[in-house]
């Protein structure tokens, strides 16, 4: 049985290149979870059915870094590779502080606003915000990452209620501290200078004012009066037209007028 040695890795970092000692014979080993189990010393039963994973303890160093430093946690680096979590801090704890720094540098920097930068700080601006809407500027958490165009983003997280809210800046360093800019909603509403405008407007409500009592009282509603119906017409009663009386016989051979008067 010839004995190899590991050379290095191959273009894609996924597989080991060896060479034999005396012949100078290059091999190459693709890695899986006997090799890795064997390495821990490890033992595989023979049922087993070995699983093809990336190389995982394999993870450069530089590439764990780079993973942490574009905002990755360990925890995420760790699950990804299948590497373990230890390995993983060995090399990320020097980025996480990186990040940390940059972090604390944004809070120093100058907001930009409509009319240019900010004569506060943005560690100060998003304080007093924070104060004018009763929420504790002290119960927030800063981060920090860069992105592949080099430059920083900065992540401020607060809880308000039940809820977990979050706010992005772009962070360029330069001279007096440098400068952020707003990159969301929930950004630009914390660097609004106007601290005093309600998050939700409310429309105003209309209040009854009364003299005698602080209670609304319904105002007697008064029954219609129906008009008073004309009298009824009456037609006078007609005259009754007059008979001319009739003499009576002893008048008429007298001659005697029924008035009593003689012809």
């Amino acid at each position: 049985m010839r004995e190899l040695k590991v050379v290095g890795l191959d273009g894609d970092s996924r597989r080991i290149i060896c060479e034999s000692d005396d012949s100078g014979e290059k091999f190459v080993l693709r890695s899986d979870a006997r090799l890795e189990a064997a390495v821990r010393g490890d033992k595989i039963g023979s049922n087993q059915t070995a699983i093809e994973v990336e190389v995982a303890n394999m993870l450069r160093p530089k590439d764990i870094q780079a993973k942490i430093r574009a905002g990755a946690s360990v925890e995420q680096v760790a699950a990804a590779s299948g590497a373990s979590i230890s390995r993983v801090e060995r090399f990320a704890h020097p980025v996480l502080l990186e990040r940390a720094r940059a972090a604390e540098l944004a809070t120093a920097a100058h907001p930009v606003l409509p009319d240019g930068p900010s004569v506060l700080t943005l560690l100060e601006t998003v304080s007093t915000s924070l104060i004018a809407r009763g929420l504790d500027p002290e119960a927030t958490n800063w981060d920090a990452w860069r992105n592949e165009d080099g430059r920083w983003t900065v992540q401020l997280s607060w809880t308000a209620g039940r809820s977990d809210l979050q706010a992005h800046f772009r962070f360029a360093p330069g001279a007096h501290g440098g400068t952020v800019t707003a990159f969301d909603d929930a950004a630009h509403e914390l660097i609004d200078p106007n601290f005093a405008r309600p998050l939700r407007p409310l429309a105003p409500v209309a209040q009854l004012t009364l003299e005698d009592t602080d209670t609304p009282v319904a105002a007697p509603v008064a029954a219609p009066v129906a008009a008073p119906e004309p009298p009824p017409t009456t037609k006078p009663p007609r005259p009754k037209k007059g008979h001319p009386a009739v003499p009576a016989w002893e008048d008429v051979l007298l001659g005697v007028r029924s008035s009593g008067g003689q012809r």
